[in-house]
């Protein structure tokens, strides 16, 4: 590659001399298109073009072996998503400095990270002079997460596998109890969560017993005193649901949360946890193992016992809700009553009934009215019965056979015995006297 621009006869950049070589020399020029430079008349006056400019700088770039495999870290601060891959620019956190960056298409899928607005980056790439913009851009082949954004995707790695081994799945979460009788609190005995979690509790359920396992919920200390504390409850053995409290506070307070060793003594607890971390924009491994994550310790406790007077607004709601049932379900049973009573023809089956009745009432006075009639008839001839067999009766005969003899003795009654003697008594009374009288004789 030639100079840029020489000169024959003054060794400095000069105007004058400079137009003077261009009005004088340019008749002569020759221009050599395969190289990128013009020379001018016998001067020798030569000036490059832009190609050659950009052949030139092209070269520097790419001779150098720092530029080839470099790393650079810095703040994303602009990010577009293109056809042809994702342009965006790295700018230093102490200057305003900015580097133009591209990940090519065909090359996302190898990304670590996918750069965002706002996150810092630890980029691996080559610098590329960008010639149609007279620039240089740094052509990306790794993307790293840097400072905050590598404890990011420490997170989503820990995240990613406690995922797989299903400790977040919902088919785990257990039921908390509906009338627990004991809890216990497993915060810092100084934090205002615990004061709130005490208010709360005392008014919504005033006998309940509150254990407290005191622990650090900050710092470096904290995520294996928390899974102490868990402990602690476990082996105690009285409480029936456990709360996980801290009063709010930045996110970087939170990060022991999303420690293993706090996500573990959660899930392996094994009692039902509720959460109030006091931070509702974020989520914390440790909600997402719980069985139920609240949003302020006061939440949880909300959540984890029943008010009282809710208990008895909604013992008097089934009150009524079950008084109203019974009516309808009466209700219901009459008309289903009244419905089999039409297809089975009531109206008629009691007419009916009606008249069965009536005639069992008509046989019943006529069996009446026939029992006394034969009643009446038995005893006729009872009556009968009985004279003749007065008339029968062989002391009646015998008196009457003896005053038929009496009354032969007597003159005047003699037409009389001759009309009595023939009939049938008198025959009777005749034997009796004879036997009366054989017997009379036989005796003498």
């Amino acid at each position: 590659m030639e100079a840029i621009v020489s000169f024959s006869s003054c060794n400095f950049w000069c105007l004058p001399c400079l137009i003077s070589c261009v009005e004088s020399d340019w008749q002569g020029g020759a221009v050599c298109e395969e190289k990128g430079w013009v020379t001018m008349g016998d001067r020798g006056l030569s000036a490059i073009s832009v190609a050659g400019v950009s052949d030139y700088l092209e070269s520097l770039i790419g001779e150098d072996v720092r530029l080839r495999q470099l790393w650079i870290f810095g703040e994303v601060s602009s990010c577009k998503p293109h056809a042809v891959g994702l342009f965006f620019s790295l700018k230093d956190s102490q200057t305003t400095d900015l580097l133009d960056c591209v990940v090519w298409k065909n090359g996302l899928a190898q990304l670590q990270h996918r750069p965002e607005i706002g996150q810092q980056v630890l980029l691996l790439g080559t610098v590329r002079l960008y010639r149609k913009r007279s620039g240089y851009q740094l052509q990306v082949v790794q993307c790293l997460p840097f400072g905050d954004g590598l404890k990011a995707l420490q997170r989503q790695k820990l995240e990613q596998r406690l995922q797989a081994e299903g400790l977040f799945d919902r088919d785990r979460k257990r039921p908390l109890p509906l009338y627990p009788q004991t809890i216990a609190v497993v915060t810092s005995p100084q934090a205002a969560a615990w004061g709130d979690i005490q208010r709360s509790l005392r008014q919504r359920s005033p006998g309940l017993k509150v254990l407290l396992s005191p622990t650090l919920v900050q710092g470096d200390q904290a995520p294996a005193a928390i899974a102490t504390a868990i402990a602690r409850v476990v082996a105690d053995g009285r409480a029936e649901l456990l709360i996980l409290a801290r009063g709010g506070g930045a996110r970087e307070d939170l990060e022991c949360f999303d420690d293993e060793q706090v996500v573990r003594a959660i899930a392996t607890c094994p009692i039902p946890v509720v959460t109030g971390l006091g931070h509702e924009q974020d989520e914390t491994l440790a909600d997402r193992v719980a069985d139920w994550a609240a949003h302020t310790p006061t939440a949880a406790a909300i959540r984890s016992v029943p008010a009282w007077t809710e208990l008895r607004q909604a013992w008097q709601q089934l009150r009524q809700r079950l008084i109203h049932a019974q009516r309808q379900q009466w209700q219901d049973y009459r008309r289903q009553l009244q419905h089999c009573q039409t297809r089975l023809g009531w109206p008629l089956l009691q007419r009916r009934l009606q008249q069965a009745q009536h005639q069992q009432q008509s046989l019943r006075q006529r069996l009446q009215q026939a029992s006394r009639l034969q009643l009446a008839q038995e005893r006729q001839h009872l009556d009968h019965l009985q004279e003749l067999l007065a008339i029968l009766n062989p002391e009646s005969v015998l008196q009457r056979g003896l005053r038929l003899g009496a009354a032969r003795s007597h003159p005047d009654s003699a037409g009389a015995g001759s009309a009595s003697g023939r009939s049938p008594l008198a025959s009777v009374g005749r034997w009796y006297r004879r036997r009366l009288c054989g017997n009379r004789y036989n005796r003498n």
